[in-house]
């Protein structure tokens, strides 16, 4: 996934705006070391370390990094992958919004997790749980299809049963998991929809000449219009599931 930092903080800091609601789950005082694991842009890292926490973001993207030590130039970033961190006992809460659905081997990545928390450490997450975008997955696949392609999708959206499985099986102790519901606007009005699906779905669109991209936009949007569309801006159908895991030993 080749991500725009520029695009990313200025037409989707939604993203950042619902990750908030996690941070009453992580101790920011003081005394304690945080990664910020998929920090994007660095905006949600800064409320992390506001109560004086050390505070360590870490992104797979070198554009998302750069854009976060210039926003947050007194924080600590890194370029890394979150399935093979580098720390062993080193922190006291590993936090992570909108990340976990973009990484393939969940077992590989727990076990990463797992191995750079201090022992009573806290996992802290929120991604896509099961059904997430689905009418703009549909969408686009038939879109796909109608140009002799298949469309397969790169995340990974569990259900609740399936992802605690998963963290006990690792030797994670689950103290809170949920899925809910969680309706999306999209900024920039009739412009949300395309800014989003030209964002996640880059890759797949870059097969396509401008000129059809903006046919597939444009199709998307006639389709998709009557379930996303509320009058005045783009609801995207967003499904989450929110979890906190602790490494008991």
């Amino acid at each position: 996934m080749q991500w725009n930092a520029e695009m990313y903080q200025n037409k989707h800091l939604f993203v950042a705006k619902y990750g908030e609601q996690l941070l009453e789950f992580v101790n920011r005082e003081a005394d304690q070391t945080i990664l910020d694991l998929g920090c994007g842009t660095g905006a949600l890292t800064r409320e992390l370390a506001a109560g004086g926490a050390r505070v360590i973001g870490l992104d797979s993207s070198e554009s998302m990094v750069e854009k976060a030590r210039e926003n947050e130039p007194e924080l600590e970033f890194y370029v890394g992958d979150a399935a093979a961190l580098p720390w062993e006992d080193r922190f006291d809460t590993i936090f992570s919004n909108a990340v976990f659905h973009w990484i393939p081997d969940q077992r590989k990545l727990i076990r990463s997790v797992k191995k750079a928390l201090k022992k009573g450490g806290a996992l802290v997450c929120e991604f896509g749980a099961a059904g997430n975008i689905q009418a703009i997955q549909e969408a686009f696949s038939a879109e796909m299809k109608a140009r002799g392609m298949v469309y397969h999708s790169p995340f990974f959206f569990p259900e609740t049963g399936e992802y605690r499985r998963l963290l006990e099986e690792e030797g994670m102790s689950v103290r809170r998991i949920l899925e809910y519901d969680r309706p999306t606007p999209l900024s920039d009005g009739e412009k949300g929809l395309r800014n989003w699906v030209v964002q996640f779905f880059t890759e797949d669109l870059g097969r396509f000449s401008q000129e059809e991209r903006e046919r597939i936009l444009r199709a998307m949007e006639e389709v998709l219009r009557s379930r996303l569309w509320n009058g005045d801006e783009w609801v995207a159908d967003y499904r989450r599931i929110q979890a906190v895991a602790v490494k008991e030993q």
